[in-house]
């Protein structure tokens, strides 16, 4: 029985342009400023030249020598630490990004992401009840929350990180929207907390970090608590109607890891689809950036 592993890459985006990639770096247009920062999956050469980079960067993530995770953004022209852009394929979702939020290199958006947004508005859209309740657990700076808002449902936004939360709701003010819950809690607490509750969702979201820290100092590793979570998310998961979308990043993951840890505490799933995400830069290179499996029962 032969099977489609998909690759999915977001189609034509006004505000968003990855320009290269190589020597583990990226080079990316975010509305009208460019961004060179590090990029582990870019093993190969990059197509234009450093003197290229370096002309058309506005800033530049500086990498710490004792620890390659942390550094400092490097502006190299004018440019604000805050600025917003747009994704108009799901009712025009507004995002802030953001250079001085922390010592890491992300902003406060994954552009790989944005067909994620397209399938779970369109989801929503097409749900077969009212008002499908989503449960959008490690949410970060929300996009995803939005896009299913912006479509009509009742969405609970979970993160660890409250300043993330409050980033998050920046965003959904700036779409026109309201409405969504705030949760800084610790993912697994919580989904444990909802199930002797006996509560339900139609809608679960996944998109957990390879390592990660509750608000509390607990620990998350994805390779040891993944398949516990998503067992308590089948226990909150509408039996009727629903959907899931799992999203992983790992170097050492691949989606068929991700079909098998749905399967095993799932069962035969409806609609199921899995795969890669990637961007295409300018010059041709397709850069990986992630798994995801995603399945609803309609």
């Amino acid at each position: 029985m032969k099977e489609t592993i998909l690759s999915l890459c977001p189609g034509p985006w006004e505000d968003y342009e990855l320009i290269d990639t190589g020597g583990f770096e990226k080079l990316e247009r975010f509305g009208r400023f460019i961004l060179s920062r590090p990029e582990p999956q870019a093993i190969w050469d990059k197509s234009l030249s450093e003197a290229e980079w370096k002309k058309l960067a506005h800033a530049h993530f500086a990498k710490e020598k004792n620890n390659p995770e942390k550094g400092h953004w490097q502006q190299l022209k004018s440019m604000p630490h805050n600025w917003q852009i747009q994704y108009a394929n799901s009712d025009g979702l507004k995002m802030k990004l953001n250079l001085a939020q922390t010592s890491f290199k992300h902003i406060g958006l994954f552009p790989e992401q944005a067909v994620n947004w397209d399938y779970l508005y369109q989801k929503v859209k097409a749900f077969p009840g009212k008002n499908p309740k989503v449960l959008n657990l490690f949410g970060y700076t929300g996009a995803a929350s939005v896009a299913c808002r912006a479509a009509g449902a009742e969405v609970s936004h979970l993160d660890s990180v409250k300043q993330v939360v409050t980033w998050t709701k920046h965003n959904m003010e700036s779409s026109g929207l309201d409405g969504i819950r705030w949760i800084v809690d610790d993912a697994m607490k919580f989904i444990k907390r909802e199930e002797r509750r006996g509560n339900r969702y139609q809608g679960i979201i996944l998109d957990p970090p390879a390592y990660g820290r509750g608000p509390d100092g607990e620990k998350w590793i994805l390779e040891e608590q993944i398949n516990e979570m998503l067992k308590t998310c089948r226990a909150i998961l509408d039996p009727k109607d629903h959907f899931l979308l799992l999203n992983m990043y790992s170097l050492s993951f691949s989606s068929l890891i991700a079909a098998n840890l749905i399967q095993s505490n799932f069962g035969k799933v409806k609609n199921a689809e899995h795969g890669e995400l990637y961007l295409e830069e300018k010059q041709g290179k397709k850069l990986p950036l992630g798994i995801f499996y995603r399945f609803s029962s309609y």
